[in-house]
């Protein structure tokens, strides 16, 4: 897979920003309405939806660096 640096690391942050900067910036009231949706989500719910997230995630860089 390669060599992994902390700036890449760094890099994937400052990335996960800008996308949800982009997000607010085009789209500030669906996103309040998805923040109010997502808060009346029960814990679990959610633990389901980050692991499913953190799996694609992962899935997604496994692509871009092999």
């Amino acid at each position: 897979m390669g060599d992994f640096s902390i700036g890449d690391f760094v890099a994937a942050i400052g990335l996960a920003f800008v996308i949800e900067g982009l997000m607010f910036l085009a789209f500030p009231d669906r996103v309040r309405r998805m923040m109010a949706v997502v808060s009346a989500s029960p814990a679990n719910q959610m633990r389901i939806a980050g692991l499913i997230s953190a799996i694609i995630g992962l899935f997604i860089v496994w692509l871009a660096r092999a």
